[in-house]
């Protein structure tokens, strides 16, 4: 007997959305194979890929950027660090957590990840307007309602339809292991 949870969760994940920057609807396949060419292509011109969450979503912010310099040699970091969120959420306030250290270390054509279960999270927000400002190509994963501001944010947005944190991140955390995962077979 199959568990019943894991069956919902599959069925789920041929549910995620993707959509490019003017709201065009795109098949799964095709957004991820044009974030894979967009990387291979970037990765020889030495941008770098920044990826940023809160929470559950921090994790796999670290856990992909990781994977992405370990496995795949591309420049990779993730704003998680204790010090730096601390310092600049009690100094300047939360919302500028990400937004300060991309407009400090983001170049042209540099590639942001922002990962929001919710999709309105101000600091993730924040942090795709400065990406944006940066000319960084941007790719959004979000959740929950679909009127979520994050989900038309970047140049490509995967949203994933559920309400749950869980089935939510799980499906984030798919997404990116499927690019970083096609990219090392590459």
């Amino acid at each position: 007997m199959k568990n019943k949870t894991f069956i919902e969760f599959g069925e789920l994940l041929l549910k995620i959305q993707a959509v490019d920057h003017k709201n065009n609807g795109l098949d799964f396949d095709q957004a991820i194979n044009q974030i894979i060419k967009l990387i291979s292509l970037r990765k020889k011109r030495s941008n770098k890929i920044i990826i940023i969450g809160n929470g559950g979503s921090a994790s796999i912010a670290s856990h992909i950027a990781t994977d992405f310099l370990k496995n795949l040699r591309i420049p990779a970091l993730a704003f998680n660090d204790a010090s730096l969120l601390t310092c600049l959420s009690n100094d300047l306030g939360y919302e500028k957590v990400f937004s300060l250290p991309i407009g400090i270390i983001a170049r042209k054509g540099d590639i942001l990840f922002a990962i929001s279960s919710s999709g309105k999270s101000k600091n993730i927000l924040n942090a795709v307007a400065e990406a944006k400002r940066k000319n960084c190509f941007v790719v959004t994963l979000s959740g929950f309602s679909p009127g979520n501001p994050l989900r038309r944010m970047g140049n490509i947005n995967f949203y994933v339809p559920s309400p749950s944190y869980g089935a939510v991140e799980i499906a984030h955390l798919a997404i990116c292991h499927a690019i970083v995962d096609i990219l090392y077979k590459k």
